[in-house]
C-alpha cells in the first residue's frame, strides 16, 4: 500500500465515479490510502459516496458535479486545482443505443464528447506534471465491444477502440518517464445499470463484480499496456481477433446486442 501511495499520490481523480465500478475504484482507491477527487453528473449522489467511503478511511475526497460532456468546463476545474494528482481513472461512458439511422445526431455527439473529448482532455492535464515528476498513473475504462464493429452500439464501440488504442500508444510514450498508462478492456460488469437492463435475465458469460474488475485493473497497472478482466473475457477476446475473421466476429457481436433496447 505504501508503494502504490507513493506512486500514484497522493491524489487520485475518479470520473464516473457516483455508483458501480466507479465507485468501486474510489472505495479501492481509499482504502490505500489515496485522497479522491470524484466526478460525476449526480451531486447527491457523490456526496452519499463521500460520506460513506470517509466513514471507513482517514481521506479527504472532493466532489465535482459535472457533466462530463461539457468539456470547457470540465477543462476550467482541472486547470485550477490546486492537488498533486497521481493517478487518473476515466469510468465514465455514454452508449446511445439503437440503430445507427435512428440514433440523434445529438447522441452520437454527447458519446463522442463523453466517451473521447473528455477523456482525451483529462489525460492531456493530468499527465503534463506526472511527466514533470516522472511517476503516477493513468487508466482509461474500454470494452470488449470496441475490438470490432458492434452494431446497434456502433458509436460507443467506436469510441471505446479511440480509448484502447490512445491508452497503448501512451503506455509506451511515457514508459521511460515512469508514468504508467493501461486500457482496462472490460466485459460485463454487474453495475446498477447492467442489472437494470438485464431485466431478470442471466448474465452474460464472462459477467464480473466491479470489485473483480478493480482489484485486476489496479493490478496490472505498471506491468503492460492493457487488461482483459476474466480468463472467460481473455478467452473471447483472443478468439474474436486472432482466430475469427474479421465479419464473423462482427456478425457474433449483431447477434449479441441486436435485442437491446
Amino acid at each position: 500500500m505504501k508503494d502504490f501511495q507513493t506512486t500514484y499520490g497522493p491524489w487520485a481523480i475518479v470520473a464516473g465515479a457516483s455508483e458501480g465500478l466507479g465507485a468501486a475504484f474510489a472505495e479501492e482507491l481509499a482504502s490505500r490510502g489515496l485522497h479522491l477527487i470524484l466526478i460525476a453528473r449526480r451531486e447527491k449522489v457523490l456526496e452519499r459516496l463521500k460520506e460513506s467511503i470517509q466513514n471507513k478511511y482517514a481521506v479527504d475526497i472532493q466532489c465535482m458535479a459535472i457533466d462530463l460532456s461539457d468539456t470547457d468546463k470540465l477543462a476550467n476545474k482541472i486547470q485550477n486545482l490546486s492537488q498533486e494528482i497521481g493517478l487518473l481513472i476515466y469510468n465514465a461512458a455514454y452508449s446511445p443505443i439503437g440503430y445507427f439511422k435512428d440514433v440523434a445526431a445529438e447522441q452520437l455527439l454527447k458519446a463522442t464528447d463523453v466517451n473521447v473529448k473528455a477523456p482525451l482532455l483529462l489525460t492531456k492535464l493530468v499527465s503534463k506534471p506526472m511527466l514533470e515528476r516522472q511517476r503516477g498513473g493513468i487508466v482509461l475504462m474500454s470494452s470488449l465491444s470496441g475490438l470490432q464493429g458492434s452494431p446497434k452500439i456502433a458509436t460507443y464501440s467506436a469510441t471505446k477502440s479511440f480509448n484502447t488504442t490512445l491508452a497503448e500508444a501512451l503506455w509506451r510514450e511515457f514508459k521511460d518517464s515512469n508514468v504508467d498508462v493501461l486500457a482496462c478492456v472490460a466485459g460485463a460488469i454487474r453495475t446498477p445499470g447492467y442489472i437494470a437492463s438485464q431485466d431478470g435475465q442471466p448474465d452474460a458469460p464472462g459477467t464480473l463484480d466491479s470489485s473483480d474488475v478493480v482489484s485486476q485493473t489496479l493490478s496490472a497497472l505498471g506491468k503492460g499496456p492493457s487488461v482483459v478482466p476474466g480468463f472467460v473475457n481473455r478467452f473471447a477476446r483472443f478468439f474474436m481477433i486472432r482466430l475469427m475473421p474479421r465479419k464473423t466476429s462482427i456478425s457474433i457481436m449483431y447477434n449479441n446486442t441486436k435485442n437491446l433496447t
